[in-house]
């Protein structure tokens, strides 16, 4: 398996559905932090989706769920682990399924911008509207740079 192949063509299916989330979030938070919170919950699974299909789906994923609907899927879940373990990993990890297709996995570093929802010191009326929409919410109390979850494709098997 060409594993630098993988992350390559990781990148180019993973590019369009990272660059509409973010277009979608940071034009979210021009109107303010709440929105952002509000189009996360409407848009961000559609946003997948749209970029996904029979034969690749893009999603991303983390330990600290926010969204049960992120849920990391089981092929995930050790890499997760080895991402927490070495935060100075930076680069895309590629692992055959059990399907027979192939999945790749890319770690998500927390920039400024997503400390104002998942920071130390979220906002009282950002963490308000976060509580209405995500009452379970585990995703906050990050600080810059930390680790915050993976982005990941899975191929079907070609």
């Amino acid at each position: 398996m060409d594993e630098e192949a993988w992350r390559l063509q990781a990148a180019e299916s993973l590019k369009p559905f990272k660059q509409e989330l973010m277009g979608t979030l940071t034009a979210g938070l021009e109107q303010g932090p709440e929105e952002a919170v509000s189009i996360c919950v409407g848009v961000a699974r559609q946003i997948a989706a749209r970029h996904s299909s029979e034969d690749v789906v893009v999603g991303r994923t983390t330990d600290k769920l926010r969204n049960g609907m992120n849920a990391p899927r089981e092929w995930i879940k050790p890499l997760l682990q080895a991402y927490k373990l070495d935060p100075e990993k930076t680069e895309a990890s590629v692992v055959r399924l059990a399907h027979g297709g192939v999945g790749v996995v890319e770690p998500i570093y927390l920039n400024a911008m997503c400390l104002m929802c998942h920071g130390s010191d979220v906002a009282p009326s950002i963490a308000g509207t976060i509580r209405e929409n995500y009452p379970a919410d585990a995703a906050m109390g990050y600080e810059l740079g930390d680790f915050r979850g993976l982005f990941w494709v899975e191929y079907s098997e070609k």
